[in-house]
């Protein structure tokens, strides 16, 4: 369950900003590089600027081999702000099969230590807080050791190390990991759009959980309107397959740190926290995966 619900945050980091197949093109003949060289350019140039992100998403997981889908949708913000980052998914509903979309709330929450409610414990680094409000239940786990203070890590580079949190990379490591290329709209589609694909390489670290990666860029946008992963089980071509919209983007609208703040809500237990495992050790990260 927590493996399928956080890696909504794990794709949302596609929505780095390209521009249109045509602008791309224009800019690949002035400059000499490559199309795919220009849109990993425009993409870090775009999330260094970004300070804040809020939008709706609607986060589809289907599973080819046993023809089941669970659809959630919720909000999802990211803020980076004074050395520190934040992100956070509220899930507000789910849909299963047949059935009528019923309220759900769940929360995800990818941020420093010191932000959490952890009374008679002080939590250091970065950490994934998974609320469950059906269960009552809080559990806190560790994804990275305290850094420099001087260098301040992005919680997008800690979530990357274990989920696809591709576009917060750098460049170099984005074309380490995947063979990156621009798909030509067929006949009849939409020119509106803009769709990437990412293949998993033989060597790479996401070569356990994902097979390929595509993405649609709204070219009016300018950023991702759609996310599609295919997953490495079970085995093709029956992968399990995972598709996130993104809806009425906000971008550097300023995202109040109130929208983090956090008190384990009456009736609940005491939260279990889950340290970082040691180097050598393997143990479950949160995201359902053992660590490699």
């Amino acid at each position: 369950m927590i493996r399928n619900a956080i890696s909504t945050c794990a794709l949302i980091v596609l929505f780095g900003a390209l521009s249109s197949s045509a602008h791309v093109a224009d800019v690949s003949k002035q400059c000499k590089k490559s199309p795919v060289d220009v849109v990993l350019d425009q993409l870090n140039a775009k999330t260094r600027e970004l300070q804040s992100y809020e939008c709706r998403i609607e986060h589809k997981y289907v599973q080819p081999l046993v023809e089941s889908q669970t659809i959630r949708k919720g909000i999802l913000y990211y803020i980076r702000s004074g050395g520190k980052s934040a992100l956070k998914v509220d899930f507000t509903t789910i849909r299963q099969e047949d059935e009528k979309e019923r309220k759900a709330f769940e929360q995800y929450i990818v941020l420093d230590g010191s932000w959490l409610d952890s009374p008679g414990r002080q939590l250091k680094g970065i950490w994934l807080a998974h609320i469950d409000h059906q269960l009552k239940e809080v559990k806190y786990y560790q994804l990275a050791e305290p850094g420099d203070p001087n260098k301040p890590v992005d919680v997008f580079d800690q979530v990357s190390k274990n989920l696809p949190m591709l576009g917060f990379t750098g460049t170099e490591e984005l074309k380490k990991q995947f063979e990156v290329d621009l798909v030509e709209q067929k006949k009849g589609e939409s020119a509106d759009f803009t769709q990437v694909n990412l293949t998993v390489k033989p060597n790479s670290v996401y070569n356990e959980d994902f097979r390929t990666i595509d993405f649609w860029i709204d070219n009016k946008v300018g950023l991702p309107a759609r996310v599609r992963a295919t997953k490495t089980e079970p085995e093709p071509p029956y992968g399990d397959i995972e598709e996130i919209r993104f809806l009425k983007p906000k971008v550097n609208k300023d995202v109040s740190r109130k929208v983090f703040e956090f008190k384990i809500p009456r009736g609940f237990g005491e939260p279990e926290i889950i340290p970082l495992k040691k180097k050598g050790q393997r143990g479950k990260d949160g995201f359902g995966n053992g660590e490699r």
